[in-house]
């Protein structure tokens, strides 16, 4: 009997050890691009690490912020990761708390523009991109974000809709070669409206772009460097811009939910992700620029990133909260201008 004993309680504790793990979960909410790198890459380790169930939900970003908001008061979602300026929205709407910094041994590896991009530490930035333009060299000579709209480009020139992420960013370069910083826009639309005519398509997906160009259609538009990969491969004399204004672009960063239920795991998981051996292999992988300084790549690799400290100096990138307040009357000032 005694003997039987010990072992019900053998199990019992081997059941209530299982329990505890099984209990440990975090929840997290991303992007739904390149999941079986991130799967390979991040949240398999992750989860050989910590113990615990990481549980992944994807979706866009109106979805998932939506998502947030109807269970604000309830969370099940300890942290997520979307562009500043949602994460702003969120903010506003009380869904996030400030992240403590001193809990990610990581953080201060981080580019400086990464490290409160929002302020008051209610996101910590993990990647970003660089917008500039691509173009034919052998055809054209870009210099300035003016240099769009030159006669040798009329007709063979993309630009951006304003609904797009490239889109507001792209026209506030416009601005600033045009003199004008205003957060209206409305200097950059009125000159493009002006060349409206000029412009084979104002473009909803980067693709568009790539294939538009493959076909010798365009010979210039501003893109993401993410989507730089299809042009460095085409059998032409393409060429990445580095204007005289700057580069912008756009961030992505993490936050933290407020009344995260698992909001150890949740530091435990940014610092991770943070870390300069992940944050090396998501730009090997070309899934992500990484936001960590100390990253170091190979040449092929980083002409296909946003890479390096003279590089993410020359980026411009619109404040979250000017995006945020702005960004429904540019459209309406898009629409009643150039139109579609």
């Amino acid at each position: 009997m005694l003997k039987s004993l010990l072992t019900s309680s053998v199990a019992l504790v081997t059941l209530a050890g299982a329990a505890n793990a099984a209990d440990k979960k975090l929840v997290i909410s991303v992007y739904g691009f390149a999941q079986d790198e991130f799967k390979q890459i991040v949240y398999d380790p992750f989860e050989a690490i910590c113990g615990c169930d990481l549980v992944v939900e994807t979706g866009n970003s109106v979805e998932r912020l939506a998502k947030l908001e109807a269970r604000k008061d309830d969370p099940e979602i300890d942290m997520a990761v979307m562009s500043t300026h949602d994460a702003l929205a969120a903010a506003r709407k009380g869904i996030t708390q400030p992240i403590d910094v001193s809990r990610l041994t990581n953080y201060g590896k981080l580019y400086d523009i990464a490290k409160d991009p929002l302020g008051d530490h209610l996101g910590v930035g993990y990647t970003f991109y660089a917008t500039s333009i691509a173009y034919r060299a052998d055809k054209v000579k870009i210099e300035s974000w003016a240099d769009l709209f030159q006669d040798g480009l009329k007709g063979r020139v993309a630009f951006p809709n304003v609904t797009t992420n490239q889109g507001p960013p792209a026209l506030y370069m416009l601005g600033l070669a045009m003199g004008d910083d205003a957060a209206s826009l409305a200097a950059p639309i009125n000159e493009v409206a002006e060349h409206k005519d000029d412009v084979v398509t104002f473009y909803e997906r980067s693709s568009q772009v790539a294939q538009l160009m493959q076909q010798e259609e365009i010979l210039a538009a501003p893109i993401g460097r993410f989507s730089w990969g299809p042009y460095s491969k085409m059998d032409m004399d393409m060429a990445w811009a580095t204007p005289k204004e700057g580069q912008t672009g756009g961030m992505n960063v993490m936050i933290l939910t407020k009344g995260a239920k698992n909001e150890d795991l949740a530091y435990q998981f940014m610092d991770f992700w943070l870390s300069t051996d992940i944050q090396t292999k998501l730009a090997e992988a070309l899934v992500d620029s990484p936001a960590n300084s100390e990253v170091v790549v190979a040449d092929d690799i980083a002409e296909n990133l946003t890479y390096g400290a003279e590089t993410v100096k020359s980026l411009k990138l619109l404040p979250p909260d000017v995006i945020l307040d702005n960004r429904e009357a540019w459209l309406s000032e898009w629409n009643a201008k150039v139109g579609q």
